[in-house]
């Protein structure tokens, strides 16, 4: 086997993963635990950096993906900026050394308390999604005699031809609001003494593998610029969202390429000489990141075999809640015939399976299993369901590991609890 530092090669071979041993860092971290490639995050922000060469443009790097201070340490020093949708987020990405000028906070429930947080640090800019929320900050600023720049999220109304539950830019959707509201809200923008609004929102959603929806959001957007600013309202900033796809099934999924998605941006807001943000998340990090497991046991059943991981819906709900396919395969070069099986975790809930009907080598107890592209919405999504401590995280470098966290203690995991000693009432 060649050792190779091309994160890609490296998956691809299941083996070695940024040129680090995958068995022998199974032998050293019990399983289940979640590995990243930082030469493939890298990869990706150098790649996207690129593509924006000539630009005014910032990434703003979606904490929700992975928020773990190692990777978001890893895009500081990259130069890369954060989205934030909560206060617990500002103070990560603050503690990770992001500059307050390259935050942007998101969000639909926004409260009190997080926006005069974030006001009271200087954030470059809000993503206001209510009008009941930008009378919020303009009140707050007032307050804290400090002026707040925001963007207005505006929903255009776009089919991101992703799944349900993470499509954004319908009118269905819970988040921005319409044009014709945007709208109002500009003409009525003087009557805004501690909130400079000057800059535009759009975010359709998530896993998207098509630049149309992208180049039909952006036109929308490019026409209502160019109708405030013949109205006399500066348009300073536009925030074009993330959504960029990955690859989860080899073979099927074709993920857009940066150059090709920043391209329909130049194309789009041609003209256009203010600030570009971008909000990648999943883009970044997803295929940067593996979920390592190991085969419990083989169970047969009366209509099909099950393969029981150590690995199980808390530390990967993507399967469960979206149906979410993920590569699994195993960390070995030895060859196995073929066989099917449900792939399921220990968790006493059927949902927890991360496969139906899947056709991969034979597997037997103790073997060392790799679900691919677990870097997004993986561990920060994590829980302790049936009281299961939450996994490792280990950062890898090319051929080497460092634990970024450890994985979690039992006193850990209860240590907000407590008998109830103390009545009183209301």
């Amino acid at each position: 086997m060649i050792k190779t530092n091309d994160a890609t090669s490296e998956q691809a071979d299941h083996l070695f993963f940024d040129g680090v041993d995958l068995q022998l860092l199974a032998q050293r971290i019990p399983t289940p635990f979640h590995a990243y490639s930082t030469t493939a995050i890298r990869q990706r922000i150098g790649g996207l950096q690129a593509a924006m060469s000539g630009l005014d443009a910032t990434i703003c790097y979606a904490v929700k993906a992975n928020p773990n201070l190692a990777i978001l340490q890893l895009m500081a020093n990259a130069g890369v900026g954060a989205d934030i949708v909560s206060v617990g987020e500002l103070r990560r990405s603050l503690h990770a050394g992001m500059p307050p000028e390259r935050i942007v906070f998101s969000g639909v429930g926004k409260s009190a308390d997080e926006i005069a947080g974030a006001l009271t640090v200087g954030i470059h800019r809000f993503n206001v999604e209510s009008h009941d929320e930008l009378l919020t900050l303009q009140q707050l600023a007032r307050t804290q005699g400090v002026t707040a720049r925001a963007a207005v999220r505006i929903n255009p109304d776009v089919d991101a031809h992703t799944h349900a539950k993470i499509s954004t830019g319908k009118s269905e959707n819970k988040f921005g609001v319409s044009i014709d509201e945007a709208r109002q809200w500009f003409a009525e923008r003087s009557l805004l003494s501690h909130v400079q609004l000057d800059g535009l929102h759009v975010h359709i959603g998530s896993q998207i593998l098509t630049l149309e929806p992208f180049r039909l959001a952006l036109q929308r957007v490019a026409a209502f610029r160019h109708e405030l600013e013949q109205a006399g309202h500066p348009v300073n900033s536009i925030d074009v969202g993330g959504g960029l796809g990955v690859c989860y099934r080899a073979g099927e999924d074709h993920p857009v390429a940066a150059a090709d998605y920043v391209a329909v941006i130049r194309e789009a807001l041609a003209g256009y000489h203010g600030r570009l943000l971008l909000e990648p998340g999943r883009y970044l990090v997803a295929e940067a990141g593996v979920l390592l497991t190991r085969v419990i046991r083989v169970k047969p059943g009366i209509e099909r075999q099950f393969l029981v991981l150590d690995a199980a819906m808390n530390d990967l709900q993507r399967p469960s809640l979206y149906d979410a396919w993920h590569d699994i395969v195993p960390v070995s070069d030895e060859p196995r015939p073929l066989t099917t099986y449900d792939i399921v975790g220990p968790v006493c809930e059927t949902g927890d399976t991360f496969a139906r009907n899947r056709a991969m080598p034979e597997c037997m107890a103790g073997d060392l299993l790799l679900i691919k592209a677990t870097g997004a919405y993986g561990a920060s999504m994590a829980s302790t369901y049936n009281s299961r401590p939450l996994a490792p995280e280990v950062l890898l470098n090319q051929g080497r590991y460092a634990v970024v966290r450890r994985r979690q203690h039992f006193e850990e995991m209860i240590a907000g609890e407590q008998p109830a000693r103390h009545w009183e009432t209301t």
